[in-house]
């Protein structure tokens, strides 16, 4: 009998386990639309994640932290100041299309309206992009957070013809889908799952 109500009390224990780990909703990917005309690449998404949009804004607005969420990038920091006192970014990304690797730098400066939207702004003259702006508007929902993100590009190097576009296209989706979870899991104080 003793045996029979400790089976009992723990199947109830991981049953109410269960039914406790089901409140905790994940971040979840709603939309990705990815476009290219010619040179120029347009990426919009827009994700639910449980989180607050202070810990979304702490997270997306830190470059130090991007290297944890995707792995497109080899190397991200925070850089000082410019002159007009807007905070600063570097960031390193590689890929490889088959045989061909290349390394991408950006330079740039962040728009900041606390709490609601970041807004990357990369410095073409010191930058491997003629164009790449990034933008992540952070609205209150269910207890979280809509994540609406749009991403503008336009490369300032040679992209390998046919094969290129696709990789580019590819890679953006893949690193979108991927940089949720752990995007999310960095915002809650979890360490992301590579």
């Amino acid at each position: 009998m003793l045996n029979n109500l400790r089976t009992r009390g723990r199947a109830a224990l991981a049953l109410t386990l269960v039914l406790c780990s089901g409140l905790v909703q994940p971040a979840e990917l709603r939309d990705i639309l990815i476009e290219r005309n010619d040179d120029y690449y347009r990426l919009n998404s827009k994700a639910w994640f449980n989180a607050s949009p202070e810990a979304l804004y702490g997270v997306l607005s830190d470059y130090d932290l991007f290297i944890k969420f995707t792995s497109a990038i080899a190397e991200s920091r925070n850089v000082e100041p410019d002159e007009r006192g807007r905070p600063q970014f570097f960031s390193r990304m590689e890929g490889c299309v088959l045989l061909w690797c290349k390394s991408f730098v950006r330079n740039g400066y962040l728009v900041l309206k606390p709490m609601k939207e970041i807004v990357a702004i990369t410095n073409p003259a010191n930058s491997d992009f003629k164009l790449s702006r990034e933008s992540w508007k952070l609205i209150p929902e269910d207890g979280g957070t809509l994540l609406v993100y749009e991403f503008h590009m336009i490369p300032d190097f040679w992209v390998p013809p046919v094969l290129g576009p696709y990789y580019i296209k590819r890679a953006l989706n893949a690193g979108g889908v991927k940089a949720v979870d752990r995007i999310e899991a960095i915002a809650r104080g979890e360490e992301p799952v590579r």
